[in-house]
């Protein structure tokens, strides 16, 4: 398929720069498959379209403050962006700024610094961070500053910002950028949720290098998805799998959560796996047939992302950019801290 088929033109002004607030007074596209109908409401009415046995399942992955700028001894600036930890003291990141070679020296800050070890790939390097774990813990969330998208301009301090860029259930630390579908839930939300006998369990998928890579293949069978690591406990898979067994729904909040569990599928469908851990690469596009998920909460996404191609799968190409066309009429606000769409 053409990349030129998950196109579609975005007003600037529809480009949220800031969650709503409360987070919960997000509004919420919801589709029917079934009806092919369109409802308009906002998020903390969620609970009327789901049923008492339904599962959700949450990325509980935790954004690291993991954008460090920095000087080299010529005094160049450079910046260090932290992906995914790959020993005690090392980690891929993606790197800015001139001169890059092995051995350069990374001036952070107060002591901190990281040292260039080798390339990764042609896009990341090898970085070595030469401290205790709990010293860099410390290092790098004095230093380091949120990893915000391109197209969020905010002006808020770090200190806001590490706080609103964050899921309320955020557990496990390692992403570089946030679950954005899980923004619009509230511990209240969440708690009513609860009482109404909607089944809550967690995944963790650690958002990396594959979040910031466009696609730039003419077609997209051609993209190459960077792996990201993923965690499934044993709760979480005898949940999924009595859902499975007793036919209830399946929902995924957001596409992460949906990544994890598909790419898993095997192993989530054979009784005898106990826990799954480990690096995934699943692109997910039209023509995909899904073996775990039945719904997916999720935000609007960019024009020719594996995102939008994603979504596409579930409902169709045509059908999405429909509903995104819709929603552009009716204003609603798009990417990371924009509303939301249900598919039922």
């Amino acid at each position: 398929m053409k990349l030129s088929l998950f196109d579609y033109q975005l007003p600037l002004e529809l480009i949220a720069q800031q969650p709503s607030q409360p987070r919960d007074h997000s509004r919420l596209l919801i589709y029917n498959r079934k009806t092919k109908k369109i409802h308009h409401e906002h998020f903390y009415n969620l609970p009327k379209y789901l049923k008492p046995g339904d599962l959700l399942i949450f990325n509980n992955s935790k954004v690291d403050a993991c954008r460090l700028f920095g000087t080299k001894p010529t005094g160049g600036k450079m910046e260090v962006f932290l992906l995914t930890q790959k020993t005690k003291q090392t980690w891929e990141a993606m790197i800015g700024g001139k001169g890059q070679i092995p051995g350069l020296k990374i001036d952070l800050g107060e002591g901190f610094y990281a040292v260039l070890v080798k390339r990764a790939s042609d896009k990341t390097w090898l970085v070595k961070l030469p401290f205790s774990a709990l010293k860099l813990r410390e290092l790098i969330a004095k230093h380091g500053q949120v990893p915000l998208p391109p197209y969020i301009h905010s002006k808020l301090s770090q200190i806001k910002l590490k706080k609103i860029y964050q899921t309320v259930y955020a557990k496990k630390s390692g992403s570089a950028a946030a679950p954005t579908a899980g923004f619009h839930f509230t511990t209240r939300l969440l708690n009513k949720l609860k009482n109404q006998g909607i089944e809550t369990h967690f995944v963790t998928l650690h958002v990396g290098l594959g979040t910031f890579m466009p696609v730039k293949t003419e077609k997209i069978e051609d993209h190459q998805m960077h792996s990201e690591d993923i965690e499934i406990s044993t709760p979480t898979l005898k949940a999924i799998r009595r859902a499975k067994k007793e036919n209830r729904r399946i929902i995924c909040v957001g596409t992460t959560s949906l990544r994890a569990l598909e790419a898993a599928a095997d192993k989530i469908l054979n009784p005898r796996v106990k826990s799954i851990a480990g690096p995934v690469n699943i692109f997910i596009y039209p023509g995909y047939k899904f073996k775990i998920i039945t719904n997916l909460i999720t935000n609007f996404h960019l024009p020719k992302s594996t995102l939008l191609m994603l979504v596409s799968a579930i409902i169709g190409r045509k059908k999405t950019l429909t509903l995104y066309h819709h929603a552009i009429k009716n204003k609603y606000r798009f990417f990371s801290f924009g509303d939301a769409m249900f598919i039922l």
